[in-house]
């Protein structure tokens, strides 16, 4: 009876242990998991930016005479913190005065150093004034757009208009150049980035060729539509 007590208490530890041995081995997986957990929110609240979007234009995006949180590009960084959590970097590599052959000359080195994920290109306003062919202006265009995908960033053109004492020949082949690179290279375009702004009362300076600071938010509005889906 003794022997037969003693097995049963035997018994009872052995299953016991079994019991606490499961117990652990469920609390250490749990533990694994919660560390997991911890260890995914953290990354996540760490993110950082969504993409880094390069602008590379010339005085029009450069805030020529106005304050430099008024102009577009500065107005786009505020709208992307507003509606995103991670919003993309913007980075304005912008310069009055700026032509397609300067910029394709700065392009590899801001490729280098941004990385962006889009390269926004607002150009050939001063290529014009300057008095370069349109075809000139596509080449140097077509060069940075080129460079900017090889780097992996997808392209945004900005087209640019001209006074109309540049005649309508002029005036449209510029417009075709800016077209036929977009329909080659599948790019979304902006025509003219000063749609509903030039011309306007009270929307440009008195250079007849620069909008003013209350023209901005409307310049960014042209832009926006078809920046949004490649951010």
């Amino acid at each position: 009876m003794a022997t037969d007590a003693l097995r049963g208490d035997r018994l009872s530890m052995r299953r016991l242990q079994m019991r606490i041995t499961g117990w652990s081995r469920q609390a250490g997986t749990m533990m694994v998991l919660l560390l997991g957990l911890l260890l995914w929110s953290g990354l996540a609240c760490a993110k950082g930016p969504a993409g880094t979007v390069l602008v590379l234009g010339d005085s029009l995006s450069a805030a020529h005479n106005i304050p430099a949180d008024a102009g577009w590009v500065s107005l786009l960084d505020k709208r992307v913190r507003q509606q995103s959590k991670t919003p993309p970097r913007i980075v304005n590599a912008s310069m009055s005065g700026e032509t397609t052959a300067g910029a394709l000359t700065r392009l590899p080195g801001l490729l280098a150093k941004e990385k962006p994920t889009v390269v926004v290109i607002a150009l050939g306003g001063n290529d014009a004034l300057r008095g370069l062919t349109p075809a000139q202006v596509q080449g140097n265009l077509e060069r940075m757009l080129l460079a900017s995908r090889a780097a992996g960033a997808k392209v945004l053109l900005l087209g640019i208009d001209v006074p109309p004492n540049y005649g309508p020949a002029y005036r449209q082949r510029l417009a075709a150049a800016y077209r036929a690179l977009a329909d080659t290279y599948k790019v979304p375009l902006l025509p003219f980035l000063l749609e509903g702004v030039a011309l306007q009362p009270g929307l440009m300076q008195a250079d007849g060729l620069h909008p003013t600071a209350q023209a901005q938010p409307k310049v960014l509005d042209n832009v926006w539509p078809l920046l949004k889906p490649l951010l």
